[in-house]
């Protein structure tokens, strides 16, 4: 009789304890993000402070519209959705402030119906079902590292290759290393730019005494050709301040001196880091897959589906 009994509980116990596996990584998630589907995003407004609350894939929706160009192939704009989505998430449980991201680019730009009906004037209907296309049909998915939302950064045009976050900004992670990145050289049209300015201004610019002559030199550059810091007439500035003070595309600088003139000969437009937005469209356009894209710019990391 007991052994009877004990084999009619295991029957009724076995396919409980295999159906609580299978929904293990469900639970995980809601207790993570919790009930994803009424997820909402508190968006602070750079304009005038006002803080909104948007439904997380209409927020996605409008970081996609406003980040990457509506014309780009789908699996492009998909991979876009995927990042954006996973930013915003990872910024979501890390952020005690009494919102989660801004709507400009400390995070990710962010407009409404509204802005896109501006953005894309004649072209809204189209744009919109394309994007909305895109961002529906990977609705829910993360990029995770180690189960982990990953810190999904994007930016626009490499020089050929992507930076070590830890050669651009303060930490090392793992999933955010420098890969190969030749598509953007065909697809991007600030793939190289240039920019003038004469030798006083210059000078005047970076509070240094005007002379004729402008020695560069130590200029200390990552493996990747972006410059980390170099000394002007015997002063030594950080790559940024010269981005900065001079509206340079990237840090992937040379600058050359001729007559009295200075030049900029730039590679590539922002910081390098993560996934390349015309270098994603250019994989796709060869026929790869949007997990393939984020798969090649965030190393060792796997897509999921968390709602």
């Amino acid at each position: 009789m007991k052994k009877f009994l004990l084999l009619t509980l295991l029957i009724i116990l076995i396919p409980l304890f295999i159906v609580g596996l299978n929904n293990s990584t469900k639970i995980i998630n809601k207790i993570k993000y919790g009930i994803y589907s009424n997820k909402i995003i508190r968006i602070k407004k750079n304009t005038d402070g006002q803080i909104i609350n948007v439904p997380i894939e209409e927020y996605v929706l409008g970081v996609v519209a406003a980040e990457m160009p509506a014309s780009f192939n789908a699996e492009a704009l998909k991979a876009q959705a995927v990042a954006s989505r996973t930013y915003v998430l990872n910024k979501a449980l890390k952020n005690n402030n009494d919102y989660d991201v801004t709507d400009g680019t400390q995070n990710q730009v962010y407009i409404d119906y509204d802005g896109m009906k501006d953005k894309w004037k004649d072209n809204y209907e189209k744009n919109l079902n394309k994007v909305k296309t895109a961002v529906e049909s990977t609705k829910g998915e993360v990029v995770l590292y180690n189960n982990n939302l990953i810190d999904a950064m994007f930016f626009s045009t490499s020089n050929g290759y992507t930076e070590n976050s830890a050669d651009v900004f303060s930490s090392s992670k793992p999933y955010l290393v420098s890969v190969e990145s030749f598509w953007d050289k065909t697809e991007s049209p600030v793939f190289n730019t240039t920019s003038e300015i004469s030798k006083s201004e210059f000078l005047f610019n970076l509070g240094l005494e005007n002379k004729n002559e402008i020695l560069i030199s130590n200029v200390k550059k990552t493996n990747t050709g972006r410059v980390i810091n170099l000394t002007i007439n015997g002063k030594t500035f950080d790559s940024n301040k010269i981005k900065t003070t001079f509206n340079l595309k990237s840090t992937s600088f040379d600058i050359n001196i001729q007559q009295d003139k200075v030049i900029f000969k730039v590679s590539g437009y922002g910081h390098g880091v993560g996934m390349s937005q015309y270098g994603a469209n250019g994989m796709a356009k060869e026929g790869y897959k949007y997990q393939d894209i984020l798969k090649h710019y965030y190393k060792n990391c796997e897509i999921k589906k968390i709602n």
